[in-house]
């Protein structure tokens, strides 16, 4: 089981409210457990050995929620970002909107993107990820800062597609 594969099941279990799930296979045990009233997922991964010596299991960083913005606020942003696509993290990482700290931005405010075009990277466990654009259009806003952590699925740009 791949790692993109384990963050599509702790957002399914996230999503469908289930309180503790756990799953085993041939050489992996996963234990998904939610905490409702602190609105986080907690996840146990542990890889049993080919030789059957005992493991501890490794506990993965609890994945909270994106921060909510204020009731007023939501609706007011989300009338004026309903026309523009929003481009989500793929991974978890840390989000560089740089190659090297020597080289200049991918990606400006203003600027004009093709699918295709490279975004920004986000580091996951020392491998640096360039993401792509999926679509045509011009940069209208940047919503995470240069070397902040990222969650999986949290916006990074907004973008005006016209």
């Amino acid at each position: 089981m791949d790692l993109k594969e384990i963050q599509n099941l702790i957002k399914f279990v996230a999503k469908s409210g289930a309180s503790e799930v756990k799953l085993e296979m041939d050489d992996v045990k996963i234990t998904i457990k939610t905490g409702e009233a602190k609105g986080e997922t907690t996840t146990v991964v542990q890889q049993i050995p080919m030789a059957g010596i005992p493991q501890a299991a490794a506990p993965v960083a609890p994945v909270a929620p994106s921060a909510a913005t204020p009731p007023a606020e939501t609706s007011a942003a989300s009338d004026d970002n309903a026309k523009y696509i929003t481009i989500k993290s793929p991974i978890i990482g840390t989000f560089y909107r740089k190659p090297s700290p020597d080289k200049p931005v991918f990606v400006e405010v203003g600027d004009t993107i093709s699918e295709g075009s490279v975004l920004c990277v986000i580091e996951a466990m020392k491998l640096f990820n360039e993401i792509e654009s999926e679509v045509s259009g011009k940069i209208v806003k940047v919503l995470v800062d240069d070397s902040s952590p990222v969650e999986f699925d949290q916006p990074l740009f907004l973008v005006d597609p016209s």
